[in-house]
């Protein structure tokens, strides 16, 4: 996949101006990213999954090439509604599958347990679904954000790929963590990644995790055995929590599962997905 990701079409929402693109032909499957990254994580998953769906890939709100600005509403209860409310409906995807990653992960859950949005399957990649979920480099910037805002730009952007060097179990490459790392620079960059992070919110979970067991449709964990942000214990929690889901634990791979093994979540994700329009159809 080239390195320059870039997303072709331009959507404008309540909330603000998403980017997005589509990648292939037949039945809608959406893809959404976590935080501090964009939807230049599933590059390589997107190609794969492309040769049997619709692919839409997007940035949220507030990341990546979707409109970034002070002001916005980019907290997960303001994503899912704009997912479930309008991008769903404005795309006009009949009962697409999902693959959510990290807060991608609680947007989707969000989306389908209390906004309502029909959702054939669902695939969850190292992703925010049980307290507690915020790791503690982001507890400590929450508690400390007057001493973050004043820090310099380049000690702030220090702290920042500092945190995304722990996202992946093998050295991610310099031309990855530069493209992450890219739209938090500078002082803009900095402000809006704090201000991101000041809106994360574990209530936002709370309010649909004794919902989970009421998941009937098909779900997929997929987690790296060596995610230093979010436990492999909680996969496994979650699995037990969603009656009828699997759960895929990928060895000598971290929390950014899409950079440490992505042949195997594309496979994993392929397989799935095809499963569930196959069991459908049949």
């Amino acid at each position: 996949m080239p390195e320059d990701w870039n997303l072709r079409r331009r959507v404008t929402l309540s909330g603000g101006e998403i980017a997005y693109d589509v990648l292939g032909f037949g039945p809608p499957l959406l893809l959404v990213h976590g935080t501090p990254t964009r939807s230049y994580i599933w590059r390589d998953v997107a190609l794969r999954l492309a040769d049997r769906f619709s692919v839409y890939a997007f940035d949220l709100l507030g990341f990546g090439q979707s409109e970034r600005r002070d002001g916005l509403d980019v907290s997960i209860p303001a994503q899912a509604r704009l997912l479930a409310a309008e991008l769903v409906e404005t795309l006009d995807l009949d009962t697409p599958s999902i693959a959510g990653h990290d807060i991608g992960g609680a947007i989707a859950l969000r989306s389908h347990l209390l906004e309502g949005v029909p959702f054939d399957c669902i695939a969850l990649l190292d992703s925010v679904a049980l307290r507690p979920w915020i790791t503690p480099p982001t507890r400590h910037l929450k508690a400390y954000r007057e001493s973050y805002e004043t820090m310099p730009t380049e000690g702030f952007e220090a702290v920042v790929a500092s945190h995304l060097r722990t996202a992946t179990h093998r050295p991610m490459d310099e031309t990855t963590q530069a493209t992450y790392l890219d739209q938090w620079k500078g002082a803009s960059g900095q402000s809006l990644y704090l201000k991101n992070a000041a809106q994360l919110d574990e209530n936002d979970t709370a309010d649909f995790e004794p919902m989970l067991p009421s998941i009937t449709v098909p779900v997929r964990i997929v987690w790296g055995e060596n995610d230093a942000w979010l436990s492999p214990s909680i996969a496994k929690r979650l699995h037990k929590t969603i009656p009828g889901s699997d759960l895929v634990l990928l060895p000598d791979t971290g929390h950014f599962a899409t950079e440490d093994s992505p042949r195997e979540v594309a496979a994993t994700l392929f397989d799935f997905f095809s499963k569930c329009k196959d069991a459908e159809t049949g």
